[in-house]
């Protein structure tokens, strides 16, 4: 602290190159300047100089290029009381006499005709001589001439000395501060409202931040014990979970700097700006530390090198990588900066960023669950004129899946819907047709559909109902659907359990559901229809995750042909024969559970032909009248959660 407190002597100015090319610069200026103008002289009109020529008080006109007249008086003129004033002044001392007046002509024959008219009236000691001259200012025309020879070497300088300045592109090297960090900074003086009070939910996540933000305030208290600092923490979860709001909290409650920017703000065309800016970066919080740097979407400069061998695009990548490498555990690395990094991509990114040592922890902030959603909700609802008596914990329930900006939308969404029915406050009803209006997507009661048309979906969609209705590991309904939403032509929502493991009853079941439609579609009609695409592309990703993914298929056995990273590129991680049973064993498993649709449809043929009807009339119908027509449902035994899936219908071209 002493050495802080010492005033810094005062340092000599340095000798620069640059002062003697102002002083150059300067030379020819005043050269240019002081060249076509050293004297002062006195401004007149061609009327009064030819009074003058009358009087004889001219000695010389000197007419000079052809457009200024110079005027030269006699000694005895001069001592006129007229022409006092005329006497020129000089800057510099001059040899040779210079004119009295001075004025610009218009035609240089009439010009000369006049003065040789009034001469001829005069004696011929009063006669004024007349020359011509020609004026020029070599100077100022040698400076024009290398003007633009003069501009390109000081620009060559410029570029030069700021290409070298820094070490050969160091931190602001670069020509016009491109390789100078984008980093925003935030300090104690920076007004971040952002605190962990908004941060709901996230309580694992926000402890181990916390931890970190006191580490900076009182480093003393796990020093002490012989711990250190650590050097980073890497926040890892799936879009809208709250990652970035951890990242404004922290700059909000720390009470150092805080730098943050995003992992493209490193990326740019030049060559070396990525290392240059992570270098600017770190030297900046250094400078300032103990500091913490966030780096948003890290993805994009940390993913996994030799990927792409084939490709030199990449070469630029990898250079901003290893200098972020470096700098985050090498040499020179200052232990009291640290890094957080936010990514939903964490299996692509690089096994050396992802080190004990660079990134000390791993931070996962998953989708929230019941009780994070209800915290969520609170936040969110808290600048809403929200309904009185709302149920927080029924809204919470209708929305497991949802993320933290998921449900934010659905506030706002909620809002519009109330302000659009030109309500005084948001009520239950508007939260969940802003659920149908996320989910679903925008109803279209505008769609004209024929009879034969909608009595197809109708039937889909009771396929659906019917099958999940008596499947025990299928989600039970809640309700069914023939209004078009978004490119869906109907659809069935249902109330899966939040659960973290899913068996092979429950992954075959749920194919069964999905081809209900489909089923019901061949068993009334005897045909089948361009309807059942995303329930096809939906039963072929289950299928195939069962397969390939999560070893649940006997013949292919208890192997995982899973790649989040890519690793394998285009080289399949099979053989051929492996290929072809892996391709018969997801046909069979559709194939399967197809029948096994067909044959309870069937059996149920006379229900499922009074839900179509209903359907037909109302549109809509809910677990009460599907309770009315399908009877209680057998296993509607366990706890549930709402989750909303659709099983819709789509054209074709769709």
């Amino acid at each position: 602290m002493a050495d802080k407190n010492k005033k810094a002597a005062p340092k000599k100015p340095k000798f620069s190159p640059y002062w003697i090319y102002g002083g150059i610069i300067i030379f020819f200026i005043a050269l240019q300047i002081f060249g076509s103008s050293a004297s002062t002289e006195n401004k007149t009109s061609p009327s009064q100089f030819f009074e003058f020529l009358k009087e004889g008080d001219v000695e010389k006109v000197d007419i000079v290029n052809e457009t200024t007249a110079k005027i030269y008086l006699r000694k005895e003129a001069e001592s006129k009381e007229v022409h006092k004033k005329s006497k020129p002044t000089s800057i510099f001392p001059s040899t040779t006499k210079m004119p009295n007046y001075s004025f610009q002509f218009g035609d240089l024959a009439l010009f000369q005709e006049s003065i040789e008219d009034i001469n001829k009236d005069l004696d011929q000691d009063k006669k004024a001589q007349v020359t011509f001259t020609i004026e020029s200012n070599p100077w100022g025309e040698l400076l024009f001439s290398l003007l633009p020879f003069i501009l390109l070497i000081g620009v060559w300088i410029f570029i030069m000395r700021r290409m070298s300045s820094g070490g050969g592109g160091g931190a602001g090297g670069q020509i016009f501060n491109i390789g100078k960090s984008k980093a925003k900074l935030f300090d104690e003086n920076s007004e971040v409202k952002t605190t962990f009070k908004d941060v709901a939910g996230l309580e694992g996540a926000k402890e181990e931040v916390q931890e970190i933000v006191d580490f900076l305030k009182n480093p003393s208290k796990y020093t002490n014990l012989g711990g250190k600092i650590p050097k980073g923490a890497l926040l890892v979860g799936p879009p809208g979970t709250g990652k970035t709001l951890l990242a404004k909290a922290v700059a909000g409650e720390a009470k150092v700097p805080f730098f943050s920017l995003s992992g493209s703000d490193f990326v740019e065309m030049f060559v070396g700006v990525g290392a240059s800016r992570v270098r600017d970066l770190f030297k900046q919080a250094k400078e300032k530390s103990p500091a913490i740097i966030f780096i948003d979407e890290i993805d994009a400069i940390g993913r996994a090198r030799g990927k792409n061998a084939m490709s030199g695009s990449n070469d630029e990548r990898e250079n901003t990588l290893n200098q972020l490498l470096t700098e985050m555990d090498g040499f020179g690395t200052n232990t009291n900066v640290i890094v957080l990094a936010a990514t939903n991509r964490a299996d692509i990114l690089d096994n050396a960023l992802m080190r004990a040592g660079r990134f000390d922890r791993q931070i996962h902030v998953d989708l929230p669950n019941l009780t994070e959603r209800k915290a969520i909700f609170e936040v969110h609802l808290k600048p809403l004129k929200k309904a009185e008596g709302l149920d927080i914990e029924f809204l919470s329930k209708q929305t497991p899946g949802f993320s933290g900006a998921d449900i934010a939308n659905l506030c706002n969404e909620a809002a519009l819907i109330a302000a659009r029915k030109d309500k005084k406050a948001v009520e239950k009803q508007d939260f969940l047709d802003a659920v149908d209006r996320i989910v679903g997507g925008l109803e279209k009661r505008s769609n004209l559909f024929s009879v034969e048309e909608k009595k197809t979906i109708a039937y889909h969609e009771a396929g659906h109902a019917t099958v999940s209705w008596f499947l025990e590991h299928a989600d039970p309904l809640v309700k069914v659907t023939i209004v078009p939403r978004g490119r869906s032509l109907g659809a069935a929502w249902y109330l899966p359990q939040e659960a973290y493991i899913t068996r092979t009853s429950k992954f075959l079941d749920e194919i069964c559901v999905t081809m209900g439609g489909r089923a019901a579609e061949k068993i009334i009609f005897d045909q089948i229809s361009t309807g059942a695409l995303s329930d096809l592309e939906n039963v072929t990703k289950k299928a195939k995750a069962m397969v390939m993914i999560y070893g649940l298929n006997e013949k292919v056995g208890n192997i995982t042909f899973y790649d989040p990273a890519g690793e394998n590129g285009f080289v399949k991680p099979y053989s051929e024969k492996t290929a072809e049973l892996i391709d018969n064993e997801i046909k069979n498993i559709v194939e399967t559970e197809f029948q096994r649709a067909l044959t309870l449809l069937e059996s149920k043929k006379d229900v499922l032909k009074k839900l179509a009807e209903r359907l037909i009339e109302r549109e809509v119908i809910f677990k009460d009248d599907l309770e009315e027509i399908l009877g209680k449902r057998p296993f509607d035994n366990h706890e549930t959660k709402l989750v909303i899936e659709e099983a819709a219908t789509n054209n074709e071209g769709e």
